[in-house]
């Protein structure tokens, strides 16, 4: 995409002042930057090139596409490339804006500048319709690629426009059209989905939301696959499929599953014996199915989805509701509430944040988890590893003095626990996982030439080594000798 429009506004005064009044795109308030630090969730580049008066920044994008963010917390994708956004924002700016205008010079006409500036930028006169299309179609490529961050805090702007469709359909989409090959008899889409993982999972799940009572023999060859990957959601839900159908010569096939290794063995257990009756397995499939599965795709959480998108290389839109979803948790709590006992929150939902965050690389993001996650442990034996983990992430993002705080508040359970929960950590693996977070924390102090800092923390690193039993010791003592070798070579 071109930038003409751009050189032009900043080669000539009155283009300039034209588009910053009364089009609001005003480029001597690129130099202000935006009211807050901000980056693209997604990590490429932003570049600021005007602003308005209302506190709003219009950044260029990486691939040339314009990024606008307001003052208040929303932003979006205004046009494919500067000489687009400015085509529009000329073209939709409004009469109404400035009818009550009592700071309008006397003889301001909107239709007059639009013309002047149309033509001074080199620009066609569009129907309305025409650009409206343009806009809508810009803000729906804000996500996942153009997702904007506060950049200190981590928090995801609001989106300017209508929401994208849910994760569940672009994540489905392959296995839809796997899942019409299948049914149209295509052996080389048999053969393909059958040897590939990633979408013998997504086809299953297609499936799962789209059943036919021709599929049975598809869905045999799926289950005989699925097995494969050893136990996992899916290789449930193929049993389940077949089960639907109630079909007694299916048994040995679901027999031979569960015998796969021991994990299938466990995870179908309940499978009714080789005799069973077909109303049994139809009672033992249906009580599955309304337990785990069912048929409405809305009814999935959200890890389905983005464990799905991250198998098909969906990084971006995996990161987008990822984010999202913390950030809903951050300012309302209560969705963690549980369903059996609504007093009491289930943290185990920040945990799987955290570590999906880590998984897709983005270690600010988990940390942001991590320490919410931390802040509603309420009992010592679940602060302590809380607290293990955070510091862990707060060194990785080179936090090292909230590193310290953090370890400190974890000896300080330990010491004054005010419950008995934690008090065998000393025996247990728990214990050297502490003690080498300590000196972990010794060696990056070290080489940041923090070197009291560094000798203060060998110490108490040291004396949680004591306390240690001589097997939980033993595989941290490597690791304390290192940094007892960093530390006294320090000046």
């Amino acid at each position: 995409m071109t930038d003409r429009a751009l050189r032009l506004l900043l080669q000539d005064a009155r283009l300039a002042e034209l588009a910053a009044y009364p089009f609001d795109f005003d480029v001597e308030r690129a130099g202000h930057g935006h009211v807050e630090p901000v980056r693209l969730a997604s990590g490429g580049s932003l570049r600021a090139v005007a602003g308005d008066a209302g506190g709003g920044t219009y950044f260029v994008c990486e691939d040339g596409s314009v990024l606008y963010a307001d003052s208040e917390g929303s932003a979006g994708i205004v046009g494919a490339g500067v000489d687009e956004a400015l085509e529009i924002m000329i073209g939709l700016e409004d009469e109404e804006d400035y009818a009550d205008d009592d700071e309008d010079p006397e003889g301001f006409s909107l239709e007059r500048a639009r013309t002047e500036l149309r033509a001074g930028l080199g620009f066609p006169e569009r129907p309305r319709e025409e650009l409206e299309a343009l806009l809508d179609a810009a803000l729906a490529r804000t996500e996942p690629d153009f997702l904007l961050l506060n950049a200190v805090e981590g928090r995801a702007y609001d989106l300017i426009g209508p929401p994208p469709p849910p994760l569940r359909e672009p994540v489905l989409a392959s296995g839809r059209a796997d899942l019409a090959g299948l049914r149209a008899g295509d052996r080389a889409v048999w053969d393909a989905v059958a040897d590939d993982p990633v979408r013998r999972r997504i086809a299953l799940r297609a499936a799962q939301f789209d059943r036919a009572e021709g599929d049975l023999g598809l869905l045999r060859h799926l289950l005989r696959h699925e097995a494969r990957s050893s136990m996992s959601d899916e290789l449930r839900l193929a049993a389940v499929l077949v089960g639907l159908h109630g079909r007694p010569e299916d048994l040995p096939l679901l027999h031979e599953v569960r015998r796969t290794d021991f994990d299938t063995a466990c995870g179908l257990s309940e499978l009714p014996g080789p005799d069973a009756d077909p109303a049994e397995l139809s009672r033992w499939a249906r009580e599955l199915d309304d337990l785990l599965f069912g048929t409405d795709p809305a009814d999935e959480p959200l890890y389905t989805w983005t464990d799905l998108a991250l198998d098909q290389g969906m990084t971006n839109l995996a990161r987008c509701a990822l984010i999202r979803r913390f950030d809903a948790i951050e300012l309302d709590q209560s969705l963690l509430r549980r369903t059996d006992d609504p007093a009491r929150l289930d943290t185990s939902e920040l945990s799987s944040l955290v570590g999906d965050f880590e998984r897709i690389g983005e270690p600010g993001q988990a940390l942001r988890a991590q320490r919410l996650h931390t802040a509603l442990q309420e009992r010592a034996c679940d602060r302590v590893p809380a607290r293990l983990t955070q510091a862990r992430l707060e060194r990785e993002t080179g936090q090292l003095a909230a590193a310290e705080r953090t370890l400190a508040a974890l000896r300080d359970t330990l010491a004054v626990p005010g419950d008995a929960s934690p008090g065998l950590w000393r025996g247990t693996s728990l214990g050297r996982y502490i003690a080498e977070e300590h000196y972990a924390l010794v060696l990056a102090l070290a080489d940041a030439g923090s070197a009291q800092e560094a000798r203060a923390l060998l110490d108490a690193a040291d004396a949680l080594l004591g306390e240690l039993s001589e097997s939980a010791a033993r595989g941290a003592r490597e690791l304390a000798e290192r940094s007892a070798r960093r530390v006294r070579g320090l000046s």
